[in-house]
């Protein structure tokens, strides 16, 4: 331990993971020294930041965020925010992406984060280094840049690391046979900001997740022409005008043209994929062992530890979750490691649990490249953190108004923004369309909770 025997710990970016590390860790004066964020860019918020361009800064460091001009969430603020801060009672559940940036502000000013982030500083190592009388026998090493001279570097000691460095700006992009020979514009979703500049073009548009879906609506807004290509159930709810499913694009053929599944075709002007994103960790010393493989970040006790160094924590890797109190259960959950309150078990139990878990996932008929995607399964393993580390879980009407907003959305994808939820108690809320109408609750959220 360092620091009149307080525990050290730094925050690897200041996105809402990385303020939500940082806010658990200073409400425990008692057990931990003042945190140190790094963050590399000059705002707080991560993915939420709009930046207009693509590419890169004038310094040379790429442009991180993937947000969109148009962008509302898609999923209520009243389950959107962190629990322990709700959003301003005026706005529309559904908003845009500029007030959230505004809350996580807000959160930055009323937990008093900001004193504790140093902008402009990018992470160049994490090295672990034995320690006795150190936390478990660790403490790390972290080296950061300044980014104005990179020439700076600094390295400090710390007694735990929470790597908050989001996953929304390294591309994925599938590797279709022939790709090389598409001979229109290629682009990936990390690039797109407003639909003006496809207006009236023919657009393939790969993988139909949420800003997939979200995307073609807008360029249907803009008399694009777009087929929609994935690999999952055809979407029955009504579509956009102009807007048509087909199934994956397999390869492009000589001459430029598309080839899906079905044996179709198409030579679309765009073809757009959004097909997600890579974890990268490029900072982790490699004895560390935490491997990215097929979409899957391990090995991870909780999808958080790796057990051969568990002062290391990877915050918010999991996906298809609600992000915010998700940061929420698992930064008490870290604190909890810490603070001794619940004791891990040996890293043989820990690599043994990773091993029974992901058998389990696998048995399910869960490919590796989705076991990180929770879905409705994050309920129970939020339940679960909050459990075994002996703090509050989530509100009850939590997952009940989070499922069945995905029961309206798979309805009627191109209205179920404009409804407005109104939280009740802690187990009950209601909910009305555009014109007032209360709404029924979606039945089998409510036989599932």
């Amino acid at each position: 331990m360092s620091g009149l025997g307080k525990l050290r710990v730094a925050v690897i970016g200041a996105g809402a993971a990385g303020l939500c590390a940082a806010r658990h860790l200073l409400s425990r004066r008692d057990t931990f020294a003042t945190p140190v964020v790094y963050e590399l860019t000059k705002n707080i918020g991560g993915t939420w930041v709009y930046e207009e361009r693509v590419g890169c800064y004038d310094n040379g460091l790429p442009i991180h965020s993937s947000m969109y001009r148009d962008l509302r969430t898609n999923i209520p603020k009243e389950v959107m925010s962190f629990p322990d801060f709700p959003f301003a009672k005026h706005l529309p559940s559904f908003v845009h992406h500029t007030e959230v940036r505004k809350y996580l502000e807000q959160y930055c000013d009323h937990f008093r984060l900001w004193d504790h982030i140093q902008f402009g500083t990018s992470v160049a190592s994490v090295t672990p280094v034995d320690v006795k009388g150190g936390w478990n026998g660790l403490a790390w090493d972290v080296t950061s840049n300044d980014g104005v001279d990179h020439s700076k570097s600094t390295t400090e000691r710390f007694d735990a690391v929470m790597v908050c460095n989001g996953h929304f700006y390294d591309p994925y992009i599938p590797a279709i046979p022939g790709l090389e020979k598409f001979k229109g514009m290629l682009m990936h979703s990390h690039d797109y900001r407003s639909a003006e500049p496809l207006a009236g073009k023919s657009v393939v548009l790969l993988g139909a997740g949420l800003s997939g879906l979200d995307i073609a609506m807008e360029l249907s807004s803009v008399d694009a022409q777009v087929i929609l290509s994935h690999g999952q159930r055809p979407l029955t709810c009504p579509l956009p005008p102009g807007v048509q499913q087909a199934p994956p694009v397999t390869s492009v053929l000589e001459d430029g043209t598309l080839e899906f599944k079905n044996g179709e075709r198409a030579k679309p002007e765009v073809f757009l994929f959004c097909t997600g994103y890579n974890f990268t960790f490029p900072f982790l010393d490699k004895k560390v062992g935490v491997k990215v493989q097929e979409h899957l970040v391990w090995p991870l006790y909780k999808f958080l530890i790796p057990p051969a160094y568990p002062s290391l924590f990877i915050v918010g890797i999991c996906r298809a979750i609600c992000p915010f109190p998700h940061f929420h259960v698992q930064s008490q959950f870290v604190l909890s490691v810490l603070d001794g309150s619940f004791r891990l078990p040996s890293r043989e139990e820990m690599e043994k649990d990773i091993e029974l878990d992901i058998a389990a996932r696998r048995a399910r008929g869960i490919a590796t490249r989705h076991i990180l995607k929770l879905d409705s399964e994050q309920w129970a393993y939020n339940d679960e953190l909050a459990h075994l580390g002996g703090f509050k879980p989530l509100p009850r009407y939590w997952s009940n108004l989070y499922e069945s907003n995905k029961v309206f959305r798979a309805r009627d994808m191109l209205n179920y923004k404009t409804y407005n939820y109104t939280v009740l108690d802690n187990m009950e809320w209601k909910v009305h369309d555009l014109h007032g109408q209360q709404l029924q609750k979606p039945l089998a959220v409510k036989k599932q909770m």
